[in-house]
């Protein structure tokens, strides 16, 4: 009951006092009696608990807010999350407060860990608006990697030009990099001397925002996740 948020372990012990929860039809009396989750039937009230041992959720992430588990100024990732679904989780890597977009959140830690490492090589797509004029210069050198101020050069990254205002001195971009540096896509505009002006993570590996709308929250499908643990 835990585990699945339904309560905290000191509700749950309530609700087994109030004669609430049974398993596989018999009434539970004891808080401490074992189940075999992928066997027996815990029932709340006559309702069925499904089982899950992990959650993956995919944020629609609005700028003005951090990507952190709790913080004490400003509104955090997981305000956006059903309160059910808090407990536990926390945002596969991060985006910054003004940058909207893909975010994922989980409380696998072990699948959290193998989509940051930086061996995994995981793609990560932002659209961007530039100010200044992106070239065929600029595809080349993020794709040969670019110095911003780390011990090595960024690995290669993938930039595409979606539209150039000239009058206006703005672009817009797709860029596909593999790592996840500190600031990484505004230091690499930066060093051409294009700083951003918008920034949105619209890819993370194979999963695209797909319509979800800002500030929206889905859960991922088991083929999804599936593919994840793949990489």
């Amino acid at each position: 009951l835990s585990q699945m948020q339904v309560a905290t372990r000191s509700e749950s012990k309530k609700l087994i006092k109030m004669k609430r929860i049974t398993k596989n039809g018999a009434l539970v009396t004891d808080g401490g009696e074992k189940c075999d989750p992928q066997k027996d039937c815990i029932c709340l009230d006559g309702h069925p608990i499904a089982y899950q041992e992990y959650h993956y959720l995919m944020l629609h992430k609005p700028a003005g807010c951090v990507t952190a588990t709790e913080d004490r100024r400003d509104k955090t990732v997981m305000d956006y999350l059903p309160d059910n679904l808090r407990r536990g989780l926390s945002p596969v890597g991060r985006l910054d407060k003004d940058t909207e977009g893909l975010l994922l959140i989980t409380d696998d830690g072990a699948l959290n860990h193998s989509l940051l490492a930086p061996g995994r090589h995981v793609p990560k797509t932002y659209y961007a608006r530039i100010h200044g004029i992106v070239t065929e210069a600029d595809i080349t050198a993020f794709k040969n990697g670019l110095d911003i101020g780390e011990k090595k050069m960024t690995a290669p990254a993938t930039l595409k030009i979606l539209h150039i205002a000239e009058n206006e001195q703005t672009s817009e971009i797709l860029v596909t990099i593999t790592e996840g540096k500190f600031h990484q896509v505004k230091r690499m505009f930066e060093r051409i001397g294009c700083p951003v002006t918008f920034l949105k993570r619209v890819e993370f590996g194979f999963l695209n925002l797909d319509g979800l709308p800002t500030g929206e929250v889905r859960e991922l499908s088991s083929e999804e996740v599936e593919k994840l643990q793949s990489y």
